[in-house]
């Protein structure tokens, strides 16, 4: 993987395909690991947050979840970038090991969501091996891991843990669960779970392409969504061309 410094963040430029096959041989492997997926907001509350910009360059894989990141990326010499979008990863990373004895956990959402996911999920890919899911409640990450929560997900016998917290929570989590965690791999992908469950929409793809998913999602939830586009979208534009694209 070629990694490309955007604001302190080493994100890693790379093909989708190139992405996903990594994941599947990690997710085989002994050796512990966890990927974020970097959309602008991710990267600009790394810039804010100290430990959120440790927790995600502790990572052995970043993502560019969006597309102003791969324009950056390409922009500073990196042709090969493309977009590795999370319910992208999630869908293909399912997909390619549905007839494999890797083994899913679905940690996130609210109740319900992961298993409505896990359902549609199942109906394109019957053979899919899942250990579980588990709608965790709503609260601050902490400062050690919960020894129940670890317990359940090392009872699991999970190859891949799905994490769904919303970033940088998620991101926040896997570094502090990392250690105790006995899955190979843990992926933090943010609204996957909802929209791959069908709770809200994707945006068409060529307004994914074209940058514009942003105002699809902030016509959707414009009070949860409106500082996050509105303000953090214009300062990521600044901050980058002051570093020099």
């Amino acid at each position: 993987m070629t990694k490309a410094a955007i604001l302190g963040v080493q994100t890693d430029a790379q093909r989708f395909d190139e992405a996903v096959t990594k994941l599947q041989m990690w997710a085989g492997e002994v050796a512990p690991r966890y990927v974020s997926t970097c959309p602008v907001y991710t990267l600009m509350m790394c810039r804010e947050n100290p430990p959120v910009m440790q927790a995600v360059n502790g990572a052995d894989m970043v993502t560019a979840d969006g597309m102003p990141i791969v324009w950056v990326q390409r922009r500073r010499g990196h042709q090969q970038a493309e977009r590795v979008y999370g319910p992208d990863v999630m869908e293909a990373l399912c997909a390619s090991t549905a007839n494999t004895p890797i083994k899913h956990y679905f940690w996130g959402g609210l109740p319900g969501v992961a298993d409505t996911l896990v359902e549609r999920l199942h109906a394109k890919h019957p053979t899919l091996k899942v250990a579980g899911t588990f709608s965790p409640p709503v609260s601050p990450v902490g400062d050690k891991p919960d020894e129940s929560v670890v317990e359940k997900l090392n009872q699991s016998g999970a190859d891949i843990i799905w994490v769904g917290l919303g970033s940088p929570k998620q991101d926040l989590w896997m570094q502090l669960y990392r250690p105790a965690l006995r899955a190979p791999l843990l992926i933090g992908v943010g609204a996957a779970f909802d929209m791959l469950a069908g709770v809200k929409s994707q945006a068409p793809r060529w307004m994914q392409r074209s940058g514009l998913e942003w105002v699809f999602r902030l016509a959707q939830e414009p009070r949860r969504l409106g500082r996050r586009y509105l303000v953090y979208n214009p300062l990521f534009v600044w901050h980058v061309l002051r570093e020099g694209i």
